[in-house]
């Protein structure tokens, strides 16, 4: 692979993009387990809208260097302004981080080397898809601390099922990567040199699928869960009959009618 770009070592947020159009976000403070600073969250939201503007985007890999994945927020800088103010706008700069990833108009694949807790396991949840290695732990364990992990409870009951949520929510229990896969956290699990090999299989199945199709998809996924089924079927019929009259599907459609490759994948 051949990066067209890739930030100093000294940033808190490494990005790199291929030729292809993979962009690849990789945690960058290992001392601090990787944590959510206020300059992390604010790197982590330059590069994500960044991306949003790049046409030429098609999947993003988010990983971490070090030991950890991430371990949530930055708690000692949290304790050090005792501030409702405060602590609202770093939540809320949070959320917007978060919402981020999904109004991003390609997939976002989390790369899992290590320990997710909190608002790292948060981060994992809001991805829309994520690869672990066998040996990471996920855990919202704010709850050990007096902090109910209100806002990773978000994306991880929107994961899995509210009963496995809320006991993960409520005793700051950690989960293996085999029993995040189980319960829908994460899709696949792997030793820890196959990582970036599994990554890369979903990258490349991604890739070859038409981004158009891909874009409609992903907005509609997220659109048509937080509504009532009636609204969400006409969401979704409207979405496949504007994906429908573009190129792309009437090429696929045409080529499967003639038994050949469609154009889009030669």
């Amino acid at each position: 692979m051949t990066d067209s770009k890739t930030s100093p070592s000294h940033e808190l947020v490494l990005q790199a993009c291929d030729a292809r159009g993979v962009h690849r976000l990789t945690l960058n403070n290992p001392a601090s387990f990787n944590a959510l600073s206020e300059a992390m969250l604010m790197q982590l939201q330059q590069a994500l809208d960044a991306i949003a503007q790049d046409e030429q985007a098609r999947v993003v890999v988010l990983g971490a260097m070090g030991k950890a994945f991430c371990a949530g927020h930055h708690l000692k800088e949290m304790r050090a302004r005792p501030e409702l103010a405060y602590y609202q706008q770093l939540f809320a700069q949070c959320s917007r981080m978060m919402l981020s990833l999904q109004k991003l108009p390609v997939p976002v694949i989390a790369r899992v080397q290590g320990l997710a807790t909190a608002a790292g396991c948060q981060l994992v949840a809001q991805c829309d898809l994520a690869v672990s290695a066998d040996h990471a732990t996920f855990g919202v364990n704010g709850i050990d601390v007096g902090l109910f992990c209100a806002t990773p409870s978000v994306p991880l009951v929107r994961n899995m099922q509210a009963k496995q949520a809320m006991e993960m929510l409520l005793t700051g229990g950690f989960i293996s990567a085999a029993e995040a896969q189980s319960r829908g956290l994460v899709n696949r699990v792997c030793p820890a040199d196959e990582l970036d090999d599994r990554v890369e299989d979903l990258v490349r199945a991604i890739l070859a699928k038409p981004r158009e199709a891909v874009r409609l998809g992903k907005a509609l996924f997220y659109q048509q869960r937080e509504m009532g089924i009636e609204s969400a079927y006409q969401l979704a019929g409207q979405t496949m009959a504007c994906n429908m009259v573009h190129e792309v599907a009437q090429e696929g459609v045409q080529a499967f009618i003639d038994k050949r490759t469609p154009s889009w994948r030669a």
